[in-house]
Formats: structure tokens, sequence, C-alpha cells
């Protein structure tokens, strides 16, 4: 029985642990996923967490629930010696442990690309994962009841700013899901007005959403602004320090939310601590059919897909290309790899690996939108269900599905939900204090 070890439980690794189990037979491999946290997270919905219009939970899918026959380690791998079919893992708790395989699968995914910019360590909050969603919201709404009790000044100010570093699709989404959340939030505070509001989106490019063209580029920025949003182009995060932020522009104010999206660099263990051959930017070098190697050769036994990889991209027809590293790549990288395993290991041969894109989609707040199949170009509303249409059928599991359309049933019906539980990240605090006020 083969043993097959899945490095990193995000799309790609879910889905190939997913598609491993419908393809193979008990007896023919023994499947291990490896990731530090229990959950796949869906991450084209981290933009409507914020903005409560998905519930986090709803966001993340369970490993343990749905992937029945795999093994499911909770751990960090820290290296990976492919030469001696070996690899190490740091648990939360207890020593480092080495674990040998037969089948390796890389899939884990890349880390937010940061820069050495004075502040943003200590003050910034990342936008790949559930939780930092949830306190970016939890911030947004604390910073609401904090700044309802202030009088207009400098202090409710600070508050109610918030600043956006990266213009990508990431960056995008979720500062038009917070501005729509921030707007609509006024109808509860009316001691707070729109001209409290100052949201801030920093990019360092002379546009915005390179996975589209020019133009709905130019449409997403006229539609923010007129929503009562600045949208810095050309422009680079100087410093953040305290909250202060500095841009390269000369423009200079205090802001109470910082939220780095400026987009994803390779994965350090990848890049750093493995045997395999790897590019000048740290990603795994992978052939057409996802084995990791070159045209020339492949490195035997060793499959990678995802963010951390460099797939060709054969489908645009350009010497060189990758495939953008995105949820529609990873979900079918993770199921063509799977398919190619199971061939290999009875003897067929794999696949190379082609998917035409099906064009791209963003929300920009609730009822607002893009969508772009090559030169067709849809805004506003209709982008919007697309968008809802769209991801309520790719997130993983019918349970999943149901949830989240339900939850946008009730907030159609009753709004959305206001409240913040910025509390749960200090749970023995109102214990400790036992009533004595602060």
């Amino acid at each position: 029985m083969k043993k097959i070890v899945i490095v990193g439980g995000g799309y790609a690794g879910f889905y190939a642990a997913w598609n491993l189990e419908k393809a193979l037979r008990p007896d023919e491999a023994e499947i291990t996923v490896i990731d530090p946290r229990p959950y796949m997270t869906y991450q084209p919905f981290l933009p409507e967490v914020m903005a409560g219009s998905v519930e986090a939970r709803h966001a993340a899918v369970s490993l343990r629930k749905h992937l029945r026959r795999s093994k499911v380690v909770a751990g960090e791998v820290t290296r990976v010696e492919h030469a001696r079919r070996v690899l190490q893992v740091r648990p939360a708790d207890g020593d480092d442990v080495e674990l040998d395989y037969d089948v390796i699968v890389i899939t884990a995914g890349a880390v937010t690309r940061t820069f050495p910019i004075p502040g943003i360590a200590e003050q910034a909050i990342g936008m790949k994962h559930v939780e930092e969603a949830v306190a970016i919201r939890d911030t947004l709404l604390t910073s609401f009841d904090r700044a309802s009790v202030l009088p207009p000044g400098p202090e409710r100010q600070r508050l109610l700013t918030v600043t956006f570093v990266g213009g990508g699709f990431s960056g995008v989404e979720g500062f038009g899901e917070l501005l729509s959340l921030a707007t609509s939030l006024l109808r509860s505070y009316p001691e707070l007005s729109l001209a409290d509001l100052s949201f801030h989106l920093v990019e360092a490019a002379g546009r915005i959403l390179p996975e589209v063209t020019d133009e709905p580029g130019r449409w997403v920025v006229r539609a923010l602004e007129e929503r009562g949003a600045h949208v810095h182009l050309n422009t680079q995060l100087v410093s953040a320090v305290g909250g202060h932020v500095v841009l390269s522009t000369g423009q200079e104010f205090d802001s109470e939310l910082i939220v780095w999206a400026a987009g994803n660099a390779a994965n350090p263990v990848v890049a750093q601590h493995t045997d395999l051959p790897v590019d000048d930017r740290g990603f795994l070098r992978v052939r057409t059919d996802l084995r990791i190697g070159t045209a020339q050769a492949a490195v035997p036994d060793a499959w990678a897909a995802g963010d951390d990889a460099a797939v060709p991209d054969i489908a645009v027809g350009t010497p060189g290309a990758r495939t953008v590293p995105n949820a529609q790549h990873a979900v079918r990288q993770g199921r063509h790899l799977a398919a190619n395993i199971a061939a290999v290991l009875r003897g067929g041969t794999p696949r190379d690996y082609v998917h035409q894109s099906l064009g791209v989609v963003a929300t920009l707040g609730l009822g607002q939108g893009v969508f772009q199949y090559r030169r067709l170009v849809i805004t506003g509303f209709p982008a919007w269900v697309m968008h809802r249409g769209y991801h309520v059928l790719a997130v993983p599991t019918w349970e999943r599905k149901i949830r989240v359309a339900a939850v946008w049933l009730a907030a159609a019906v009753f709004g959305r939900d206001i409240v913040s539980l910025a509390s749960v990240q200090h749970p023995r605090e109102a214990f400790v204090r036992g009533g004595t006020p602060r």
C-alpha cells in the first residue's frame, strides 16, 4: 500500500485528498494531510465574512469531517527531504516528528508578501485567513462604538479611518465590502455621519485589479470614489508607526485599521527547506502534468499544485506563461492532480493540466460587482448576483452551500448582524475584573 502525504490542506490539497479518496480503493493507498489548521479556508468568502454577509465558520470546511479516509495531522511541515522520502512535522505541542512517505503532494500555498515598512508588523492585519477577516470586522464595529461617544475631532476621525494596502482582487473586494458595511452602519449610529468615514485604498501601480482590462479597472475606481472612498494610485505606504499612515505622495493621516493585502510570496518551507527544485522566486518547478521537475525530467513520486507551484499555463499558448494563483486554478489542479496520481499508481500516463479561464468576478460590496470574460464586461448589480451565484456553487460540500445561502436569505430579510465579538480575543478579562471599571 502506497503512503501518500499531502502537505497543505488549502484548495489544492483538500481537493486532491477528496478526489484521491474517490479514485483509490482503501487497499491501494494511505492518505495523510498535514496542515496547522483543521480546515480549508474558502478565501473568496473572506471579504463577505468581514462585512457580516457570511458567517466565519461557513467560510471554513472541516478537513476531518469531509476527508473520511484520510489521516489529518495538525502541524507544520518544517523540512522535506525527498531523497530519503521523509519530512519533518512540528505539531502544536511536543517535539518534531519525522514521517516517511512513498508519494508526496505539496500544496502548501503561498504566504502574504510583506515589505520592511515601519509599523506594518505592529499595526496591520493580513487577509488570508478567517481569523483575520473576523478581526477586521470586529475592529471596525468596535471603532464605531467608541467613536459614537466622542465629540467631532482627531480621535473620532482616527477611529473611523480605514486603510487597505494592495489593489489586487482580495484587497479591492475586502475594501469594497468593508466600505459597504461601514456606510450601512450609519443607520444605527445617528451620532455619526458619512463625512466622519475615511476609507483609503493604496496601490503602488497605476491601476487596480490587474486581472481585468483597463476600462473595468477604471470603472471600479470611479464606483468606489462615488461612494466616498479615496483611491491612491501610483502610491506607496512609507510608514505606519503607531497607526500614523505616511504615503509616498506626502499625505499623512491616522488610521485605526490598516489591512495589508499586497500580494503573495513563496512559502518559506518550499523555497528554503526542501531538496526539490524551485525557481528564482522560490516556487516549485512543475511540469504540465503537475509532477515536480522540468520538461526534460520529472522528480519521481513528487507532485505539486496551487499557489506554491509554478504551473505552466498551456491554455494561453504563450511560452513561459504560468497559471494565475487563484482559487479557480487551485481547485481544478487539485482534482487533476488526484486523477494523475491514481493513473500513475495503476500504471497509466498522467495528462497535462489545461484549463480555460471562466473569467473573473469580484464583489465591491452589497449590490455592487464587476465581471469580465474576455471582452464581455458586466458591472453593478448583475455582476454582484453572478459573484454570489458562482461562489455558492463553487464552495465545497452541500452542507456549506446551504448554510451560506441561508445566511444570505436571513440577511436579505433582517439586514446585517452588527454585533462585535472583539472581546473573545480576551475571554478572561470580564472574569478577572469582576465588574470593576477599567
